[in-house]
């Protein structure tokens, strides 16, 4: 079930809090309270980096494999408190630390601290430690302090969570609104000052609860990086209305028809992603369908859960033939419940791949980039689209000479986003391009903006 939603006056209230903390001291190791949580764990650790975390169980590895490639740089060496803990909550899909409790949270907080504050929900469904190696890491060794959530629902039955369509979707944007009051609050309580930088950061769906925070929860945030986020539009586009024509073209394309290539295409697929498809269509597309389609949609597959993997178009009530267009204004109001704007309110950096073979880059943030212009934000945007990046960046190793990773390009545009919040103006926005010549490993570990 998900969370009540924090009122805003609360938030504000909170928010407004943290700007009068006592400047006191905390001892090293010193009890760490995160207000609002039923549960937490505290321990001090040698190093909060994967490096780290990895040896001595604060991680799950599982959680973020294959979000980055081989080569991204892994830091280590920064010591500090971790707190491991969730909220209230009466859904149970997140079995981390054998709690079968959702909401779960993970709050890292280094010794040597340079005054801000990293706040991330979860990539896809996946649970609170998934940006561990892609964000977390960096941002730790640069000093801030990092918490993440797992957004109150986790895993492929993600849609049976909530009382109603859209619900649980819903959900995760509460969620991190509660952690970062939450973080906020710990940080103030632990350091003896509150944060002096608030940044939102997030991959994929975490990229989504970025544009939706700083949207919709400005004050809370100083800025954000959006790192290919999902885009949801009650009128289109969003993820059900260009997963359906893959799905449905996808077996025809396979055994050589130029129509149903063609058709893949104009649903917005880039030119040159082809050899991606057949991975995504088997890995991504199916499952991502029929999952989405079930939490705003659950009606139209009748008593099925989530439909009938990889059937094919035909078939009665099956994704493949899904339309989101045709579908009862129900549909489109649950989606409405998590919609985006472009109404942003604070400074806000967008990175996106030109192969994204999931959220294609022209159905996805090109529309979102538009969006903040039309919204008279346009000041307050920055859109970076990284050719031949991926959605994600674990395909990387399989296809070096043909994908570049993102995690390298995210690291740049968050040091480009400190250099705009210090009153400096990032670069503007571009295509960037593959560098000539450039080596996969010389790749792997710079990007320039």
């Amino acid at each position: 079930m998900r969370t009540r939603r924090l009122p805003l006056v609360l938030a504000g209230l909170l928010a407004g809090t943290l700007l009068t903390a006592p400047a006191t001291a905390a001892p090293r190791c010193a009890p760490v309270p995160v207000p609002g949580a039923a549960h937490q764990e505290q321990a001090c650790l040698a190093d909060l980096t994967t490096t780290g975390t990895l040896a001595t169980g604060h991680t799950v590895q599982a959680d973020w494999a294959g979000l980055t490639s081989a080569g991204l740089p892994a830091p280590s060496g920064v010591p500090g408190v971790q707190v491991d803990g969730y909220f209230p909550d009466s859904s149970t899909t997140n079995t981390n630390h054998g709690w079968n409790h959702d909401a779960q949270f993970v709050v890292r907080l280094p010794d040597r601290w340079n005054g801000g504050l990293v706040v991330s929900g979860s990539p896809g469904t996946r649970r609170q430690y998934a940006n561990d190696r892609a964000i977390a890491d960096q941002v730790l060794a640069a000093g801030y302090a990092f918490a993440a959530t797992d957004k109150g629902n986790t895993g492929a039955d993600f849609y049976a969570d909530g009382r109603a369509p859209g619900d649980a979707l819903a959900e995760w944007n509460d969620r991190v609104t509660q952690l970062t009051i939450a973080a906020k609050l710990a940080a103030a309580r632990h350091y003896g000052h509150s944060p002096a930088r608030t940044i939102a950061a997030g991959l994929s769906n975490g990229g989504y609860l970025v544009r939706w925070q700083l949207e919709n929860r400005p004050w809370l945030y100083d800025g954000g990086v959006d790192w290919e986020g999902t885009l949801w539009t009650a009128g289109g586009p969003n993820p059900l209305t260009f997963l359906p024509p893959a799905l449905r073209n996808y077996p025809a394309y396979a055994a050589g028809n130029p129509q149903a290539h063609q058709a893949i295409l104009d649903a917005g697929f880039a030119p040159g992603s082809e050899f991606l498809w057949p991975y995504h269509d088997q890995v991504y597309w199916d499952l991502t369908q029929r999952t989405y389609r079930a939490e705003v949609d659950p009606g139209f597959d009748g008593d099925l859960a989530a439909g009938i993997p990889f059937c094919g178009s035909g078939t009665p009530a099956c994704d493949a033939d899904y339309d989101y267009a045709t579908r009862p204004a129900a549909v489109h109001r649950a989606v409405a419940k998590v919609a985006l704007t472009g109404r942003i309110g604070r400074p806000l950096i967008t990175l996106h791949g030109t192969l994204d073979t999931l959220l294609p880059i022209s159905r996805d943030s090109d529309v979102y980039a538009a969006m903040v212009e039309h919204a008279g934000r346009g000041a307050l945007h920055r859109y970076y689209r990284i050719e031949d990046g991926n959605h994600v960046d674990g395909l990387v190793d399989t296809f070096p000479d043909r994908l570049r990773p993102l995690a390298p390009c995210f690291r740049t545009a968050f040091t480009a986003l400190e250099g705009w919040l210090r009153g400096g103006q990032p670069p503007r926005s571009e295509t960037v391009a593959r560098p000539a010549g450039a080596t996969p490993a010389g790749l792997a570990t710079a990007c320039s903006l």
